[in-house]
């Protein structure tokens, strides 16, 4: 499988930063006086930031991709430097890679170099169970009505407006209730979902429930932000749940939904996010699955406020 990855010409690289703003994933950093790429795990190939260098220092140079390896990474961390490996380590942190975090310190640890001190702000994670659970309907019922893109309440726009400029979660925020003051009780909603496991780590993409399926690539906090998930979204449809953020060794990710894809001949994916700009590593995930698989099936991201609505529904291809 070939990976696409930024390079940078130190030589013409003058250090004058216009290209980090453009890498959403925090890959590039100005570091004593040049940019670096901190990071391979976090760089997706894809460009962004090409177009702002005045330089033509940047170019993205396709290779076979291996697992990631984390010692590599390293050998080529350490040559610049005691502050670009503290930034890589925090980077590490930053996005919960707790395992390649430590895999990095053993390096240091072993080539004899000082560990800088950096902030831990993530939280390890813990695995459960991975077999595979169907799940049958208490009413015996398929109901083929799936949630319609044509609502008033959906905003199209294009690929490049799917995600907002608000903080990822970083500011609190109160929500105010729009039904407030209404002493209804809500109808119970009965489950949509077919399958368990669900966490894409732990998934099996050659289970039988895949085979043929719409997928529904869903980031954690929509099930909690958005009230009729399950009869909106999930509906007709298997379920696969991820953190773009915190989650650690997408790779697995990536070679996961490329298994579903062909192997289990998946005929559609729809991501579902929210608004905050960290949520488009999930898009982005979407996006090379269906580029380095040997199928093409369309993909669609629908992206929901923090307030519970429906921001944008738009089909990327």
């Amino acid at each position: 499988m070939l990976r696409k990855i930024i390079e940078i010409n130190e030589d013409k690289c003058t250090g004058c930063g216009d290209c980090v703003p453009e890498c959403h994933e925090g890959a590039l950093q100005v570091i004593d006086g040049k940019v670096r790429l901190i990071s391979d795990l976090f760089c997706d190939g894809l460009g962004a930031c090409l177009g702002y260098c005045p330089e033509g220092a940047l170019t993205v140079i396709e290779r076979e991709a291996e697992p990631y390896n984390e010692t590599k990474v390293m050998d080529y961390i350490v040559k610049g430097g005691e502050n670009v490996i503290k930034a890589h380590l925090q980077h590490l942190a930053e996005h919960g890679e707790f395992a390649f975090l430590a895999e990095a310190k053993a390096y240091l640890t072993a080539m004899e170099i000082a560990i800088p001190h950096y902030d831990i702000r993530g939280k390890e994670k813990h695995a459960c169970g991975e077999q595979s659970i169907i799940i049958e309907k208490k009413n015996g019922e398929v109901n083929n009505q799936h949630f319609k893109s044509g609502q008033s309440h959906i905003i199209e726009k294009g690929k490049d407006e799917i995600n907002s400029q608000s903080s990822c979660g970083m500011e609190s925020q109160t929500i105010e209730k729009k039904n407030a003051g209404t002493n209804s009780e809500p109808a119970r909603i009965e489950t949509e979902l077919t399958h368990w496991p669900i966490q894409l780590h732990l998934i099996n993409p050659a289970a039988g429930h895949f085979q043929n399926s719409d997928l529904l690539l869903a980031a954690d906090c929509c099930g909690f932000s958005y009230p009729n998930f399950h009869t909106d979204f999930l509906k007709e449809k298997t379920l696969a749940i991820a953190c773009p953020k915190l989650d650690t060794n997408k790779q697995v990710y990536l070679d996961k939904l490329i298994a579903m894809i062909d192997s289990s001949n998946i005929r559609s994916i729809t991501t579902l996010v929210m608004q905050v700009p960290c949520c488009n590593g999930l898009v982005k995930l979407a996006q090379q699955a269906v580029e380095f698989a040997n199928r093409e099936i369309p993909v669609r991201v629908i992206v929901i406020g923090i307030d519970g609505g429906i921001l944008n529904d738009i089909m990327l291809n």
